[in-house]
Order: structure tokens, then C-alpha cells, then sequence
């Protein structure tokens, strides 16, 4: 299809009666050009304009114009209407628009045509070109978008992550606006007391599961930090609705601030925990991840996890504070047969030590590469509170009461960083495995002192171990 440049495509109008002039120069040089009817305005054919024209034909600026007659002279010659011919006047090109019409258009690529032959605008090829253009411009978009998508979701870039959004954990049928809520008073399990906490996501998990974080102050320690929170897929499973689950509250090692590593995906932990549930190894424990320290571990200065005189009541923090956090916002095993601790390093000793301090409260602990008595440099000069707070002591005064019965699962690698590890474990094992006091070992082939080494090993028999004589889920 052709295309005329000022937008007309209808052939010159020719009175009626007469025919054409043979030839395309009769037709275009010698014969007058043919104009409307009705006294339209004549339009000059285009011509190729001279050196220095517009791009049109005409002057350098807009549509071709014949040039002007004089002041008072008509434009047209011969002056106005003939009327005994009664036709039009002629209008004569000036010497610019001149052209050869006896040969064929030769089309110039720096220009468009000009002149009477219909320039030709391969206008179908160049809607192709576009919507080429088009085509490839959105797929360059496509794949552009897609990788920022994926290097937002990756590096947790807002919208294309969840982080920081608030995260509900199951609802609390018949509770009030704090999320308390009534329950039987033979009921094994304990409703959400409330008030409820504002957690926000951190991660989430690859089947759908959110870890949360907090920054509480403790009601009973006063001491301000973060705890994380997950719970398994089977918590809002309907079936559960109404069932408690049990509580594993997971301590890091080394300085156990400001993050605590277990709240990391990297580890698998969480995944872990759901992996041993469904192979019948496991419970679908809720997992709480408090800060084990007050401050970084400043030259070896670390808190062991207790309330050592004149610093923050760490202890008091770990055994009250958070688990009155998991009581008030989750549904929660009764008894102390659905609390438990797990730790490695530093953690380890503090989840054996709040065991053995409180065995009414907790039932069992798995300890990872753990020290066996504190030996924290804040102790000097209160050897009184240090020995209240020693596994050993804690374990011979639990023997000589009788109870209650505490299940103590240890996992040690026999290539361990402090090779006084396995040794002292193994003796503790030795001398307080006796009356209430139950235990297991596992030591672990070639393994090191840290948690990507105990993490694994816990489905191969610590866990087991534990689960066994613990609650939950329950009605």
C-alpha cells in the first residue's frame, strides 16, 4: 500500500468526459492540473525541492506554499475566473517545483518522495519492524524484572519478601481481645493467656512457616531483648485446633547476642523439627529463641545463663520470662512434660543447668558439646551463688530428693575444638546417671564443636530420647 504525504490516497479529480493524456509527460508536464469542483483550493503537486528547501518540497518551515503574487495582483495566472471557459485558473509552478515526469521516480533513502508518482511507504514491513521492536522490548522488560525479583526476594527486599510483616500464629478460639481464653479445668492444655505480642517475620519458610521475632521486657527479670518464635505447619492445622503443643526453648553458643543462631533457616532446625515429627522421631515442638547474654561476649565474659549478682538476671530471663512469652501468645502444654531446653556450647550448659535448677518446671534437655560447670569470670567473689548454679551440685541434690524425674540427652563430637569436652561429659554421665536423673550419649564421628555438626546428629537418637517420655500435642 502506498501513502501520500499529506495524507490523501484518492486519485486527481477529472471533469467529466475527459480522458487522460498518453504518456506520463503529456500528463504531467503539458496538461494544466486537475482541481476541484467546487473552487477548492488548488494543491501544487510536490516536487523534489531545491538545496536548502524544507524537507517537503516547501520552505523551511511547514507545508509547501506557491510563492506569492505581488500586493493587489491575484496569485493565479491567469487572473480570477474565465468565464467563458468557465474554468478554474490555471496555476503555474514556479521554476523550484519544475520536474521530469518522463522518466521513472528514482526514491533517494535520505528523503521521502516527491512529486506526482506515489511515493511508496512499505508501510507492512514497518509495522513488523515495530511490533519486533515491541516484541523484544518486552521480553528484555520481562527477564529484567524477573532477575530484580529474584535478587529482591534473595536479599529480602520489600514487596518481594515477607520480613517485617506481622505474624499471626493461629487464632485463639473464644478469647478475648488480649487472646485469653476459657478452658476446662481438666484440660492438659493451657489457651494463649495474653496479652498478645507484636511479632514480625523474619524468615519464611519453604512450606509456608514464619519465624518471629520480638524485643520483650522481662516482667520478672527486667531485662529487655529478642526472642524468636516458630511454629510447626501442624499448629494451624484444624485438626489441632484445639491442642497444646510442646515447647522447646533453643539456646545458642558463644555470645548468644545480639542474634541467636538457631532463628537462622541456614542451620535447618525448624525444618528438622517437622522432618522428625512426621518420621515418629520427634514432637512438633514450638520453638522459642531468646538472646542468651545481655551484651557481646567482650573477652571471653559471658553471663552462663544465670543470675550472677550485680548483672542481668539471665536465668531468671531464660526459665520464667520467655516461657511466660510462649504461654501468653501460643497453646501450650500444661505440665512441665511439654518444656524442654536445647543448646550446644555455652547454650548447652545453660539448658542442663535451668533443668537441673527447675525440674518442676522443665522435664528435659538436649546439651550439644556442653561445659559442665560455670565458668564465667562474673562469679569472682560469690562462690555461694556459683555452686547453686553448677550442674554437678544441682545433679546431687536432685538424687538425694528423689525427683522428679529429668531426661538429659548429650551429643559430643570426638573432634571437638576443647578436648576436656567429651572427658567431662562422659564422666557426668558416669557418676549422676542414677534415681531421677536419666541420660543418653551420643558421641558423634568426627564431629566438631558447632551446630551445623549437632543439628543432623539430634534425629539420631537425642531427640528420640526426649520425645519419648514428653507431651503434646494435647487436648
Amino acid at each position: 500500500m502506498s501513502y501520500e504525504p499529506d495524507g490523501h490516497d484518492q486519485p486527481p479529480y477529472r471533469p467529466e468526459g475527459q480522458q487522460p493524456s498518453s504518456g506520463r509527460q503529456q500528463g504531467r508536464q503539458q496538461g494544466p492540473p486537475q482541481y476541484a469542483p467546487q473552487g477548492g483550493r488548488p494543491q501544487p503537486p510536490y516536487a523534489r525541492p531545491p538545496q536548502g528547501a524544507g524537507p517537503y518540497g516547501g520552505p523551511p518551515q511547514g507545508r509547501p506554499q506557491p510563492p506569492r503574487a505581488p500586493q493587489g495582483q491575484d496569485q493565479y495566472r491567469p487572473g480570477g475566473y474565465d468565464e467563458a471557459t468557465q474554468a478554474q485558473p490555471r496555476y503555474e509552478r514556479p521554476d523550484y517545483e519544475q520536474q521530469r515526469y518522463d522518466q521513472p521516480y528514482q526514491q533517494r533513502h535520505d528523503q521521502p518522495p516527491y512529486g506526482y508518482a506515489e511515493p511508496y511507504y512499505e508501510e507492512e514491513p514497518r509495522r513488523k519492524s515495530k511490533a519486533k521492536r515491541w516484541i523484544i522490548a518486552g521480553v528484555t522488560v520481562l527477564a529484567l524484572g524477573g532477575i530484580a525479583a529474584g535478587t529482591m526476594t534473595y536479599f529480602e527486599i520489600p514487596p518481594f519478601t515477607d520480613k517485617g510483616k506481622e505474624v499471626s500464629f493461629g487464632q485463639t478460639p473464644g478469647g478475648d481481645k488480649n487472646g485469653a481464653a476459657k478452658q476446662a479445668p481438666n484440660s492438659k492444655m493451657s489457651m494463649p493467656t495474653g496479652p498478645k505480642t507484636d511479632f514480625k517475620n523474619t524468615s519464611t519458610l519453604s512450606d509456608g512457616t514464619q519465624i518471629g521475632v520480638a524485643t520483650i521486657t522481662g516482667k520478672k527479670s527486667g531485662f529487655s531483648g529478642k526472642v524468636w518464635v516458630w511454629a510447626p505447619k501442624e499448629y494451624n492445622d484444624p485438626k489441632f485446633a484445639k491442642s497444646g503443643f510442646p515447647v522447646m526453648i533453643a539456646l545458642p553458643g558463644g555470645a548468644g547476642y545480639p542474634n541467636n543462631y538457631w532463628m537462622g533457616t541456614d542451620l535447618g532446625l525448624q525444618t528438622s523439627i517437622s522432618k522428625w515429627y512426621h518420621e515418629g522421631k520427634g514432637k512438633p515442638f514450638l520453638l522459642a529463641m531468646p538472646v542468651l547474654n545481655p551484651g557481646p561476649d567482650d573477652k571471653g565474659v559471658y553471663w552462663d545463663g544465670s543470675d550472677i549478682p550485680g548483672q542481668p538476671k539471665m536465668g531468671t530471663w531464660l526459665t520464667e520470662d520467655v516461657p511466660d512469652l510462649m504461654r501468653e501468645n501460643f497453646r501450650t502444654v500444661k505440665s512441665r512434660d511439654g518444656w524442654a531446653f536445647m543448646g550446644s556450647s555455652t547454650g548447652g550448659f545453660a539448658g542442663l543447668k535451668a533443668v537441673l535448677k527447675h525440674p518442676d518446671k522443665f522435664k528435659a534437655v538436649i546439651a550439644s558439646g556442653p561445659d559442665i560447670v560455670p565458668d564465667s569470670s562474673l562469679w569472682k567473689g560469690y562462690d555461694k551463688e556459683k555452686a547453686e548454679n553448677n550442674p554437678e551440685v544441682l545433679a546431687k541434690q536432685l538424687i538425694d530428693k528423689k525427683g522428679p524425674d529429668v531426661y538429659l540427652a548429650f551429643q559430643v563430637g570426638d573432634n571437638e575444638s576443647n578436648k576436656k569436652t567429651l572427658p567431662d561429659v562422659q564422666k557426668f554421665v558416669q557418676t549422676y546417671t542414677k534415681g531421677p536423673i536419666h541420660t543418653s550419649l551420643r558421641v558423634i564421628p568426627g564431629g566438631q564443636h558447632n551446630a551445623k555438626t549437632y543439628v543432623p546428629n539430634m534425629g539420631l537418637g537425642p531427640m528420640e530420647f526426649i520425645s519419648k517420655v514428653m507431651e503434646g500435642p494435647v487436648e
